[in-house]
């Protein structure tokens, strides 16, 4: 198991500069890598696949190799698996009474 720490997702109710839209989950984000500290901005639309826990509170996301054990020991998954790209897959889960996004991707090795 490796995992590598990705950004702090935070859930917003406008829009920031640079935000970009993502048609099939319904939602605006924007570049980790735009922020020194890693931050995600996030603004979900209507029809958005993602729970609306989601929408409410901050996640923080890790690259992993392999999502299973994490989602064996999560307290709840609370969406996903979704694959969003060749060998790539998300998920959320609630670890710690933290959410948490698992991006696997098995091209990855730490």
């Amino acid at each position: 198991m490796a995992a590598e720490y990705m950004h702090i997702g935070i859930p917003v109710t406008n829009l920031k500069e640079g935000m970009t839209y993502n048609e099939d989950m319904k939602l605006w984000m924007s570049n980790p890598d735009d922020y020194d500290f890693k931050i995600e901005y996030l603004k979900f639309e209507a029809g958005t696949p993602f729970p609306e826990i989601i929408h409410k509170n901050p996640h923080v996301a890790y690259k992993v190799d392999d999502a299973e054990p994490y989602m064996a020991k999560a307290q709840q998954i609370i969406f996903g698996p979704a694959e969003i790209g060749p060998d790539v897959r998300i998920a959320f889960i609630i670890l710690d009474d933290t959410i948490i996004e698992l991006y696997e991707d098995k091209n990855w090795k730490k």
